[in-house]
């Protein structure tokens, strides 16, 4: 299925443009080329990241990195608890340029005027502290870096897990709120040098092959395998210059659902000329390996082997050929059901894909066009000359096309392509990221939207399996999603579309970002006051971690991965964006409706703790089975709370609310097998609640008590693992072992301080 996409079983040189497995053989292999024991020994400083990752590098240790970036982003969902954060930890100004944008602006009447009132905080924040803020409409998040800021060797930081920007040469990582409060405070983004793999281009893609068809075929490829999880991709190879830099700067928002941590790719007069265009001449460097550099692994691409891709309902890894689902359209549809249906664990909420073949023929529903990945100029283009004559008919099925920016809907509008989209019957709309996160073009109950966006995950449409809702979203590119619109709704691939795929050179105009997007970097007023709306809360006050910890497991979930929307559901829930103690009431409230009662009730047992109250027999009965096994307990140094299990927590969204509404609901902890991102991660550290690893969950479940004793000495003391016991209700204790994974020092300190915000309160 995806024999155009080979991985190595190892590492590999990168030799002068040649592969040399690195092997037994491979120091003669390279003697043979030129290079001696030295250079092959310092390889791995050969990769375009390792010289952008030291030249941000503050610790002076190659392998353990201290990162300062050259500039930030984030949205609306996410900037207003990011400055209350850094508010309540000692911020002054903004050191760096700092651009909020308001892309995931909610359109939704449910909280009244709260969303315009986060955007007024956001305005107030820039004039304040010295920021840049766009406007509603104006762009999406990652557009507008790319337009404004992204530059050959930078490194920037977002809010949100696509921030890429790779193909224009920046190192850019999507991290949760608390790595960028650190930054606003001054401090550094500290991991362990990344690995490198190599994602080698070659070919050049078919007429009708479009980025995402790239994207999907990688993602299909690497996700499940973990091939690059937490490592950076770096694309070389001769293949890149055969892509036009909006196909490059598309398929390389999608690097993020490989679960990588950044991306980098060569760069070239191609390059050179979106940045010259883009009124950035001076920001282009050439970005190559150098002579001989050494990756952790291969990743081969053959683009003239890509053919038209899908991703099915509901996850971007799910990926077919079009022409593979259409040759086993019911097999493959049936399975798809049962996996939604395992998924979504409801028997009275189901997915109806198969009836939706019509004649051998798969009929959808829906069209969208947006977002970072989607709403690019090449991709909208190209999708109107394949409807230019043809519509998608007056029946149920609707396209909508969303231009990822101003500038771009403006070209859009001069070289007449928006009135060509027009009159084929598809609606245009503003920059907006609502169909990524649900919030814009919600399907109807049981329909299958086809979306040239990021993710397909449960309900990111906007549909709520929990109210008797459920509609799926298949990923495809925006070529064949208007050849598919062009041909009534029915499932077609862009490659049996007789089309010409000439797109004109892109003429950006900024007047719009010169007369609406307030620029404020190095000028704030400091002594400004915020605009806080009355649903702008700080955040709550969190003690620190005490001696000991007694935890009930209020939700256990045996999924293979749970993504970051099932811990904290998008789309009309980010209406409370700014209100934790609102939000956090719709914690898996999505993928398990009874956590939040369950959590509160542990969350009062210990605020009646901390009053003097006398513990619920429950809790006592626990002490004394314990104590009762020999284990020895402390009622008066242990702290209540609640926690999760789940095998691989944090797939998805850098939304840090994943972790945050969890410890707001009065968790302290996590069980899992091993956490899918860096950024979940590190959310639940920087809200204090301890990101334990188990080998065996087996021993406890749903409902059952977990008493970690000594744990703040464990965690300061850095050890590597320790003995937890489960209590069940019947009095039966198991002891297990349980470890957190490396942690830093200041993970550490974190941790036992309660939250980020609190460490630096300590910390000044």
């Amino acid at each position: 299925m995806l024999d155009m996409i080979k991985c190595s079983t190892g590492g590999a040189y990168y030799a002068r443009g040649e592969w040399v497995p690195a092997d037994g053989n491979a120091s003669a292999a390279l003697a043979a080329k030129g290079f001696d024991a030295a250079a092959v020994a310092n390889a791995k400083t050969g990769t375009m990241a390792y010289s952008i990752l030291q030249a941000h590098n503050t610790s002076g240790d190659a392998d353990n990195l201290k990162i300062k970036f050259d500039a930030m982003a984030s949205h609306d969902i996410t900037f207003v608890g990011i400055i209350q954060t850094a508010r309540a930890s000692g911020l002054e100004k903004f050191p760096i340029p700092y651009v909020l944008t308001n892309c995931h602006n909610s359109l939704c009447a449910v909280g009244g005027t709260i969303n315009e009132d986060d955007h007024r905080f956001g305005l107030s924040a820039a004039k304040k502290y010295g920021g840049i803020f766009v406007p509603p409409h104006m762009a999406v998040i990652h557009q507008y870096m790319r337009e404004r800021f992204a530059g050959c060797g930078k490194m920037i930081l977002g809010s949100d897990s696509h921030t890429r920007y790779g193909a224009l040469g920046t190192m850019a990582i999507g991290e949760g709120g608390g790595e960028l409060a650190k930054q606003l405070l001054g401090r550094t983004y500290d991991v362990a040098r990344p690995g490198v793999v190599a994602i080698y281009l070659t070919g050049s893609l078919p007429a009708g092959c479009g980025p995402h068809d790239v994207a999907i075929a990688l993602v299909g490829k690497l996700f499940k395998s973990g091939y690059v999880k937490n490592k950076v991709m770096e694309f070389v190879g001769p293949g890149i210059a055969s892509l036009r830099q909006d196909t490059r700067n598309a398929i390389d928002a999608m690097t993020t659902e490989t679960t990588c941590l950044s991306s980098i790719w060569e760069t070239d007069e191609v390059t050179q000329r979106f940045l010259a265009v883009h009124g950035r001449a001076a920001d282009y460097k050439k970005l190559a390996p150098a002579d001989l550099a050494y990756y952790d692994g291969v990743v081969e691409v053959d683009l003239s082997a890509i053919r038209p891709m899908i991703a099915l309902p509901m996850h971007p890894s799910n990926a077919f050929t079009i022409e593979e689902l259409n040759a086993n359209l019911e097999d493959i549809l049936h399975a798809c059901e049962q996996d939604v249906q395992k998924l979504i664990g409801r028997k009275d909420v189901q997915l109806d894909l198969c009836s939706k073949i019509e004649n051998g023929k798969l009929r959808v529903d829906q069209g969208v066009i947006a977002g970072c990945a989607g709403g690019l100029y090449d991709s909208i283009y190209e999708a109107a000359s394949i409807l230019k004559g043809h519509t998608g008919g007056c029946g149920d099925y609707a396209l909508s096309v969303y231009p990822g920016s101003q500038p771009i809907m403006m070209e859009l509008v001069r070289t007449g392509v928006i009135g060509e989209l027009m009159a084929s019957g598809a609606t245009i709309r503003t920059a907006f990221c609502g169909p990524c996160f649900g919030a814009g073009d919600v399907p109807a109950n049981g329909a299958l939207s086809i979306r040239h966006t990021t993710r397909n995950f449960p309900s990111r449409e906007g549909s709520k399996p929990g109210s008797g809702q459920l509609a799926g979203v298949a990923l495809m590119d925006a070529r064949s999603i208007a050849a598919t619109t062009a041909n009534g709704g029915i499932l077609t691939p862009a490659t049996d579309i007789d089309y010409d795929p000439t797109v004109p050179e892109y003429q950006y105009d900024p007047s719009s970002y010169n007369t609406r997007v307030y620029q404020g970097f190095g000028k704030g007023d400091y002594d400004a006051l915020l605009k806080l709306g009355p649903n702008i809360k700080d955040w709550p006050e969190i003690a620190p971690l005490g001696n000991n910890l007694l935890l009930k497991v209020a939700s256990y979930i045996t999924d293979p991965v749970t993504t970051t929307d099932e811990l904290i559901p998008s789309g009309e829930t980010s209406s409370y964006r700014s209100n934790p103690e609102r939000l956090s009431e719709f914690a898996l409230s999505r993928r398990d409706p009874q956590y939040v009662s369950r959590s509160k009730v542990m969350r009062q047992i210990e605020r009646d703790r901390e009053a003097g109250k006398a513990l619920p027999e429950e809790v006592l009965n626990v002490y004394a089975a314990l104590t009762k096994a020999g284990v020895k307990n402390d009622p008066t140094h242990t702290d209540i709370g609640s926690t999760i299990f789940a095998n691989m927590p944090g797939d998805g969204s850098a939304r840090e609310q994943a972790a945050s509404c969890q410890r707001v609901m009065g968790a302290s902890a996590n069980f899992a097998k091993q956490y899918a991102t860096k950024r979940y991660r590190s959310n639940c550290i920087n809200w204090g609640m301890t990101p334990f690893l188990v080998e065996n969950p087996e021993v406890f479940e749903l409902g059952d008590y977990i008493f970690v004793p000594g744990i703040r000495e464990a965690v300061l003391e850095n050890k590597a693992s320790f003995t937890a016991y489960a209590v069940k209700p019947d009095g039966t204790v198991t002891a297990f072992p349980v470890s957190t994974g490396a942690l830093t020092e200041p993970e550490r300190q974190i941790i036992a301080d309660g939250c980020l915000i609190n460490y630096y309160r300590n910390n000044q």
